[in-house]
């Protein structure tokens, strides 16, 4: 035992005699320069406690300003791509500076995830409001049947032969965005389905119209999950209005009244004529039913002379999507389905007592029989106007030859009228009246 405790003495003094001579060698210097590095190395100990210090308070000040920002509006961080949202960077809340004087900020509602069942193709018929219920009632299938909704093409061969495209009247960017928390909208088909399409592997079908939407699940998603792609050719009034889920009816009304914004350029000329009728007082928008197309479809001939009559009729047999041919115009006027011709427009409007020096904005096309039969309604009523007669020609140069696209600013101006007097209660009454009451 003795021995072994010697023998570790021995070694332990051997081990301290080689660092003491390690430390004896290197001096006096070699001393001082070990003091040195050590303080060194405590400045910059303290150096990066001072900066991370700093940058845990810069980044708590960042965080605060940012909550700031989205509850109160402020502008500080106007444009930053949001770090702190419910999505990951690469899908980060997006904030969309309008185009409006009062630069609004609006943060984008989250990505509803879901399965995707399909896709679902649509193509809309009719005139520009027809089209609009349509394309709510399209949304609200998507959402209901879990599948992704390709961005509705528009009719360009009815009677309007209008060519723009969706994006054309819509801001088709704010429709996508504002109902991703909803259904996934695109605007096109993915590469590798399109090349499927292009194959032919698409079911293409017109939808029975007024069906609720166990018609749609019962019927059409087991052919968008066998065939993957299903086109609807027809939209008008193919989902029934009532004794719907309440979420349907909702969305409905949230694709009509908020996603469905026109675009910038036709919202601008929107304010541009209502500031103008604004500045010379109140004023009324009559939709005056009262077109070519409205006639011959619906056979009311009441006021016209056996040259209109005929030529009413030969329109309605050359378009084969109108199907009632053989029309009595008498009996369809004892029932109540005709609008209101010109003359019958103003003897209503006097007996509201609607003040005969008011404005009377024209919300309509091209009034069959023109002068002749808005003479009686001019005499009534003098101070007629229509955004023909407000605007330069060259502030509607690029709206020339495309009807939805003026009809467009014929609804944001009713949209903002004193009084909105539809002549006939068709689309346009319709959605005007419950975006109004919205």
């Amino acid at each position: 035992m003795c021995r072994i405790k010697d023998c570790e003495e021995s070694k332990r003094r051997r081990r301290w005699g080689v660092m003491g001579l390690k430390t004896a060698s290197f001096g006096g210097k070699g001393l001082e320069k070990l003091r040195n590095s050590g303080m060194v190395s405590r400045s910059r100990m303290k150096l990066w406690m001072i900066r991370a210090t700093t940058s845990i308070l810069l980044w708590t000040c960042l965080v605060q300003l940012t909550a700031l920002s989205e509850t109160r509006g402020l502008r500080v961080l106007k444009g930053w791509p949001s770090c702190f949202s419910q999505e990951s960077a690469a899908t980060a809340v997006a904030l969309d500076v309008k185009s409006s004087p009062q630069h609004i900020v609006r943060v984008l509602p989250p990505k509803r995830v879901y399965k995707n069942n399909g896709y679902l193709m649509v193509s809309c018929n009719g005139g520009l409001n027809q089209m609009r219920a349509a394309i709510c009632d399209m949304v609200a299938i998507a959402r209901f049947l879990d599948v992704t909704l390709i961005v509705p093409e528009l009719d360009k061969t009815s009677f309007w032969n209008d060519p723009s495209e969706f994006q054309d009247i819509f801001d088709v960017d704010h429709f996508i965005s504002s109902l991703r928390d909803e259904v996934r909208i695109l605007k096109e088909l993915p590469p590798r389905v399109k090349r499927r399409v292009e194959l032919g592997m698409i079911y293409t079908m017109p939808p029975i119209s007024w069906s609720d939407i166990s018609y749609y699940q019962n019927q059409i998603l087991p052919l968008i999950q066998k065939y993957k792609v299903v086109h609807l050719n027809r939209t008008d009034a193919r989902l029934a209005n009532n004794d719907q889920p309440i979420n349907l009816q909702r969305l409905r009304c949230r694709v009509n009244f908020s996603a469905l914004k026109f675009t910038p350029q036709i919202e601008e000329l929107g304010r541009k004529v209502i500031k103008i009728l604004r500045q010379n007082g109140p004023f009324l928008v009559l939709h005056l039913r009262y077109e070519m197309d409205m006639l011959a479809f619906s056979g009311c001939t009441q006021g016209c002379n056996a040259e209109e009559v005929d030529e009413l009729t030969r329109m309605r047999y050359a378009y084969p999507w109108w199907k009632e041919k053989i029309i009595d115009s008498d009996m369809k006027r004892k029932e109540g389905l005709c609008p209101l011709t010109p003359e019958e427009t103003a003897l209503t409007l006097r007996a509201l007592d609607i003040d005969r020096n008011i404005q009377i904005y024209i919300a309509a096309g091209e009034i069959y029989g023109g002068e002749r039969r808005l003479s009686t309604l001019t005499a009534s009523y003098p101070n007629l106007v229509r955004k023909e007669t407000l605007l330069e020609p060259s502030d509607l140069r690029f709206f020339q030859n495309h009807s939805s696209q003026m009809a467009a600013l014929d609804y944001l101006v009713s949209l903002e009228s004193d009084v909105f007097a539809p002549t006939y209660d068709g689309n346009m009454a319709k959605v005007v009246e419950g975006h109004r009451r919205y």
